[in-house]
């Protein structure tokens, strides 16, 4: 699996939440100014005292345009400083502070626009949480109840405003409140949740299981609410039914380290606390509940609202700040990401999860160095981590350090004693590096098994038919497997690109045409696919066509050793021995 996409399974976001409209000015972050890869700039107090209003605000617009909250927050409250009174700076500068994270410093700058439009709704929302966080409960249901304006800020407004009531000690006037709530279907399962931690907090122990049991048989996928419901399972005489209510989760998601850890304590005959030990831990459940759905959904601006505001009352909420992280590097800001994995608390289960994406994000900013050496003491230290195996094996793999990346694989590979189909992709990797290192023979076997292990595998049949016809062996089976692959992913443009180049290795140059042209179509800005499409056009006989193919593909920053073949090209042609040193290895891997 993915890593990062394992980070998002141990999130465990509510699966039955949507992606709705979202509000458009809000910004995530990223990079501007041109810093380097991955890194923010923020401008100094020097810099910001030369630029003028305006030139704050173009700077503040452009940076929001990079996603890059932090110096786009900089720059508006330099402009608003030239300018106290402009609405519009005023409102930018909120939320870009919002969405930088500086809570404190968002809810000053939200009075304001609560003084200039009283019914903001993201202004009232962070008023709202604020008044939450400091226990000034009528305060905060009262600037909830101006937040609301469409489903997802009515259910978040509603949650909040519900935990609020409770932390005033009227947990029944708060359940009212959240039955009262019409909305989606999906409203459901935040709903019976929040009903059942705030019942369950305020002693009403047997309703509050009415409401786990209803929520989980909702959607036992559902991390929170299956943790929910375990923990009061086993508070309340029933661990045997809490264990096979984690049981059945571990058997649809296996290995959650929280779910690991919540049997582990059943099983040493434990018992689990609740979820929630506060009104305000409650705020930020919803926060965090709402806000890492968004984010998975493609809403990251307000999911990265509610994901600030929830750590803004939990900040140490390992879930949240994972969830956090992964929307950084949705919006390509590793370095940003990397400080949210190293806020995870290292007594948390998931803080080895948050060391095994830092350190890919570490790579993403080319320090490699750093990533390798952070994955080889967890590997050190546990032998049989999968997912720090697979991570470095992945980091050396595209670092071209094959022989190194094969024997990281052969590591993880021992810790198999019965491979399964999920296995298919650690042999397939370790087969293409031991390829990659000229042990044909060794990467034979190990594709061969990724293709036991998932027979019609599209990558692998890609690459194990391409390579069988690039040595001129297994011709029939090799494109048999290379035609099977398109068929799956007909608009995947590298396996598309290995079809046209089989046909072109097998001297159907017209076939190949066709193909490669299509691949082209695919995946415009790949340097190989270009170089094929110019050969195979030489080889027709469209000489003029081949040498713009050739020139586009040179100005694609093809590898340095491809340039070399590529410029040899433009400067005398396709000569008969180039064709076979121009093979290429198909993409995907």
């Amino acid at each position: 699996m993915n890593v990062s996409k394992k980070i998002r399974r141990l999130a465990g976001v509510l699966l039955g939440a949507a992606a709705l409209c979202l509000p458009a000015t809000l910004s995530a972050q990223g990079t501007s100014q041109n810093p380097p890869p991955g890194r923010t700039f923020v401008p100094s107090a020097n810099e910001l005292a030369r630029l003028s209003m305006s030139g704050s605000y173009l700077a503040a617009r452009h940076a929001g345009t990079q996603r890059d909250a932090a110096a786009a927050a900089a720059y508006y409250r330099a402009a608003l400083r030239n300018d106290p009174k402009n609405n519009e700076l005023l409102q930018r500068a909120f939320l870009s502070v919002l969405a930088e994270g500086d809570v404190e410093e968002a809810t000053r700058l939200a009075e304001q626009v609560a003084a200039v439009d009283r019914n903001d709704r993201i202004a009232r929302l962070v008023l709202g949480v604020k008044a939450l966080k400091q226990k000034k409960y009528q305060a905060a249901k009262q600037n909830l109840a101006q937040s609301v304006r469409g489903p997802i800020t009515d259910l978040a407004a509603t949650l909040l405003a519900a935990w609020a009531t409770q932390g005033a000690g009227e947990s029944k006037a708060a359940i009212e409140s959240i039955d009262k709530l019409q909305g989606a279907d999906w409203y459901a399962l935040f709903k019976d949740l929040h009903a059942g931690l705030i019942l369950d907090l305020s002693g009403a122990k047997k309703e509050a299981g009415k409401r786990f049991d209803r929520a989980h048989k909702l959607d036992s996928t559902a991390l929170r609410i299956v943790e929910s419901y375990g923990s009061w399972l086993s508070r309340n005489g029933s661990r045997d039914e809490a264990l096979k209510v984690y049981k059945a989760f571990d058997a649809q998601l296996p290995r959650h380290p929280l779910i690991v850890e919540a049997m582990d304590a059943l099983n040493k005959g434990k018992t689990l606390p609740p979820l929630v030990d506060s009104a305000q831990a409650g705020a930020a459940e919803v926060l965090y509940g709402l806000g890492a759905a968004l984010g998975r959904r493609g809403g990251e601006d307000l999911g990265l609202v509610y994901l600030q505001l929830a750590l803004y009352l939990a900040p140490n909420q390992p879930l949240a700040l994972l969830s956090l992280a992964d929307l950084y590097e949705q919006v390509k800001n590793p370095q940003l990401a990397i400080k949210m994995y190293e806020r995870v608390p290292t007594s948390s289960p998931l803080r080895r999860n948050a060391e095994i994406q830092l350190a890919t994000n570490l790579d993403t900013l080319e320090r490699t160095d750093e990533a390798k050496e952070r994955l080889n003491k967890l590997i050190a230290s546990h032998a049989d981590d999968q997912e720090a195996i697979m991570a470095l094996g992945n980091i050396l793999r595209a670092r071209k350090a094959f022989n190194e990346c094969a024997a990281v694989y052969s590591k993880g590979i021992a810790n198999i004693s019965n491979p399964e189909k999920p296995h298919w992709l650690i042999f397939y990797f370790r087969g293409i590096c031991n390829e990659r290192d000229k042990k044909w023979d060794a990467a034979e076997v190990d594709l061969k098994q990724a293709l036991k292990l998932y027979p019609d595998q599209p990558h692998v049949l890609n690459y194990l038919g391409y390579s069988w016809i690039d040595q001129g062996v297994n011709l029939d089976e090799g494109m048999k497997m290379i035609r099977r692959a398109v068929e799956q992913r007909p608009d995947d443009g590298y396996i598309v690109d290995s079809l046209g180049w089989a046909y072109y290795r097998l001297g159907n140059f017209e076939e190949a045409v066709k193909h490669l042209e299509r691949a082209v179509e695919l995946k415009p800005e790949d340097p190989t696919i270009n170089d094929h499409l110019g050969d195979a056009y030489w080889k027709t006989g469209r000489q003029l066509e081949a040498y713009f193919q050739w020139s586009h593909a040179r100005d694609l920053k093809p590898e340095p050793e491809e340039l070399v073949k590529i410029k040899q090209k433009l400067a005398s042609g396709l000569q008969e021995e180039s064709t076979a040193a121009n093979a290429q290895k198909p993409g995907g891997g």
